[in-house]
């Protein structure tokens, strides 16, 4: 094949593809562009037509065939216009195709070479022997990398084995004298090349090569070589070894050579010649003639080589020089740039502290000025404290003295409850007032008033159930002694007179609520469900108190008590032991000419016995939560309530005040107070194990329908315009 001549303008660490009308061709042609093409926005396209293929064709068909190249470019133009590519298109004609594509890279000093992987199978490749990218990677340049591209990833590359950095020229054919000229860079070349380290591809001339084409042609004496002086040193040229003879068509050249075959192009009748750094030798063997002019010419191109070894060192020397200096200017500008980052991220440290500084006094800024607001607030508030503190100096005073008095009592008296005087009682109910007067019961009537500054009920003992008063002092230490959040607490007492002091609870009784006095809302369902729990556990734990149990004989809905939250307690606990038990009989015959109903809480075998336990408080508690479901009283209720069930007409019975309670709950509710409610004490389930967990059971039932419903309700308060909420969502949402 003949040899391609190097293009010029085409620079260093440049990418070549081959392609054809494959796939593998547009993938190698993507993946080049975007994994190699970065420094240099530039993509050698190369087209290798078959020349077997060529010759075949005659000169019409030879126009479509170059056509049918150029066509086969026209998609990589586009792609490569759109990624801002230069595309160079090469299109060779060659019988081998691989030393087509090797031949080019080697001559144009291509760095990267991608090819598309071969599309012949396993099989044809062993029988047709290798493919064009096999082929490639085997005899391509050593500064040349390949890639084989599949499917847009690589499936098979080789490395480059030097850097192409020192390679000057590709290397040439010798010329037909087998004399290789030097050439010296002109100043152009030099400029437009110097500043990457690559040397000119044209510049080293002969100025006497005319004059010896001028010889071959027309006989004429040859003269001395002479030469064009370059401006500049050259960029890169390092010559090591020049051997020029006739014994072939090779040269041998060092890694920096350079040459052209279009210098010399005359025979010349000389045998060989040897030209290195440190000597030159020249010998010649006429084998044409022994004239003086031969002679005269083979001294003067003898003089000739000996100046040009000489301009040449003195050349190396200039760019070897000119090497350290671009080598020194490199590394200055490297650190220079080092410098000028080390300098932004200073500069940009620099910031950001300014920035975090003025934020932090923005804020410290802030802090101060709400610290003044703040200061001023609290020099307000100190006024106005000290205009009350005058105000309560007087009243603390007093106070302080009550609390001596009562500190003093305790220690002389050494007991372990509040002790009250008959004067405190008085002043805090206004000697008895009827209008203080909450209430009545078998015991005596029930006062509301104030005792050291707490609201109190006070509940006055009848003449005739009072005992002795050191009996009456050591019951009410035992039943001070009693705490449980469900039961209403005994705060004091004053023994003389049988005077007891209790908490006071805002909301009344469970009756009094049940049946709606006082046109009070009704209580929901889920509220009743929690109060029934609630007493359960508090009898529970009467029930268990040691080292004897405490059985509170009047269980009723009159002495469940509520406070201001609605939490249920039961009062009157333990009374029976601060009066005799003739007088406590007498108390349930009391109620019998008062209120009617108060004797269907007495357990029918205690009223046939007369043999008190705590199952006579099972019975007396299942017919209250009759009551609590069904708010009826509670003659004959236990009846009613299971013919109800009975007839699947238990809705019915259920108060018609919540008509939203769960039905199935509801009846649940209802059988577990039937089984309280058995005439037989050994019928009556166990409080412990089987009562207090149902009604925990339906307790917490009530509690996430409740958060359920409450979600649901403020979904739709924020939906709608108005604000106004149910009464007895409020009265939920409070459990």
């Amino acid at each position: 094949m003949p040899p391609h001549p190097p293009e010029d303008g085409i620079p260093l660490n440049t990418t070549a593809v081959a392609i054809d009308k494959d796939k593998n061709s547009q993938h190698a042609v993507r993946w080049a562009i975007d994994h190699l093409v970065i420094n240099n926005p530039l993509i050698i396209l190369i087209h290798v037509r078959h020349k077997a293929y060529q010759n075949h064709q005659d000169a019409g068909d030879s126009e479509n065939g170059e056509t049918d190249a150029q066509q086969l470019f026209v998609p990589y133009r586009g792609y490569c216009a759109r990624k801002g590519v230069q595309l160079k298109e090469v299109v060779l004609d060659e019988h081998d195709i691989p030393k087509a594509l090797v031949d080019y890279a080697h001559k144009n000093c291509i760095n990267n070479f991608v090819v598309g992987a071969s599309t012949r199978s396993a099989l044809a490749r062993k029988f047709k022997g290798p493919d064009v990218p096999t082929s490639v990677i085997k005899i391509a340049p050593e500064f040349c990398s390949v890639y084989v591209i599949s499917k847009g990833k690589i499936i098979s590359a080789r490395a480059a084995l030097r850097p192409v950095a020192n390679t000057a020229m590709p290397p040439k054919q010798p010329s037909p004298l087998g004399v290789q000229p030097i050439a010296l860079p002109d100043s152009s070349s030099e400029q437009e090349n110097g500043a990457k380290g690559q040397p000119a591809k044209e510049g080293w001339k002969y100025a006497g090569s005319d004059r010896m084409l001028n010889e071959r042609n027309g006989g004429k004496p040859a003269k001395a070589l002479t030469r064009e002086r370059p401006k500049t040193s050259p960029s890169n040229i390092s010559i090591e070894n020049v051997e020029v003879s006739n014994r072939g068509p090779r040269s041998s050249f060092s890694r920096d050579s350079i040459s052209d075959d279009n210098l010399l192009n005359a025979q010349m009748p000389f045998g060989s010649l040897d030209v290195n750094a440190q000597n030159l030798d020249f010998s010649t063997i006429s084998n044409l003639s022994t004239d003086s002019a031969s002679s005269q010419s083979t001294r003067e191109l003898e003089a000739e080589m000996k100046r040009l070894k000489l301009e040449l060192k003195q050349t190396m020397d200039m760019y070897s020089s000119a090497c350290k200096e671009a080598i020194s200017a490199k590394n200055k500008a490297r650190e220079l740039s080092q410098w000028k980052q080390d300098e932004a991220r200073k500069f940009e440290e620099v910031r950001l502290a300014e920035e975090a500084a003025l934020a932090m006094a923005e804020m410290e800024k802030a802090k101060c000025k709400a610290a003044i607001e703040a200061a001023e607030a609290a020099q307000k508030l100190a006024e106005r404290e000290a205009q009350r503190r005058k105000q309560a100096e007087i009243k603390a005073r007093r106070e302080a003295e009550e609390k001596k008095r009562a500190l003093c009592a305790l220690a002389q008296n050494d007991v372990r409850y509040r002790k009250y005087t008959i004067e405190e009682i008085e002043e805090s109910t206004e000697r008895f007032s009827e209008k203080l007067k909450v209430g009545e019961g078998g015991y005596g009537p029930v006062y509301v008033g104030k005792l050291d500054h707490t609201d109190v009920a006070i509940k006055v003992l009848r003449p005739d159930a009072a005992q002795g008063r050191k009996q009456f002092q050591q019951e009410v230490e035992v039943l001070c002694s009693i705490r449980h959040p469900n039961m209403v607490l005994l705060l004091g007492a004053c023994p003389e007179y049988g005077c007891l002091v209790y908490e006071y609870m805002q909301n009344g009784s469970l009756e009094d609520r049940l049946f709606r006095r006082g046109n009070t809302p009704p209580l929901s369902w889920r509220r009743r469900f929690k109060i029934s729990a609630e007493i359960a556990t508090a009898l529970l734990f009467l029930h268990q108190a040691k080292p004897d149990p405490l059985v509170h004989r009047d269980l009723k809905p009159a002495n469940i008590l509520l406070d201001r939250n609605f939490v249920s307690k039961i009062s009157d606990v333990g009374l029976a032991r601060l009066v005799p038990p003739s007088v406590v009989d007498q108390v349930t015959q009391y109620h019998l000419t008062s209120a009617a109903g108060t004797f269907c809480y007495i357990d029918p075998e205690y009223q046939q016995t007369g043999k008190l336990t705590t199952k006579s408080d099972i019975y007396s508690f299942g017919i209250m939560l009759l009551q609590i479901i069904t708010a009826k009283p509670p003659m004959g209720l236990a009846h009613h309530v299971q013919r109800a069930i009975e007839k699947e007409r238990f809705d019915e019975m259920l108060d018609p005040t919540i008509p939203d309670c769960p039905l199935e709950e509801a009846i649940s509710f209802a059988k577990l107070a039937l089984n309280c409610a058995e005439l037989r004490k050994r019928d009556r389930p166990d409080l412990g194990t089987v009562i207090v967990p149902e009604l925990n059971r339906l307790r917490d039932l009530g509690r996430s329908s409740d958060k359920r419903e409450s979600r649901s309700l403020l979904l739709r308060s924020a939906a709608s315009s108005s604000n106004s909420r149910p009464q007895s969502s409020n009265e939920d949402s409070n459990v």
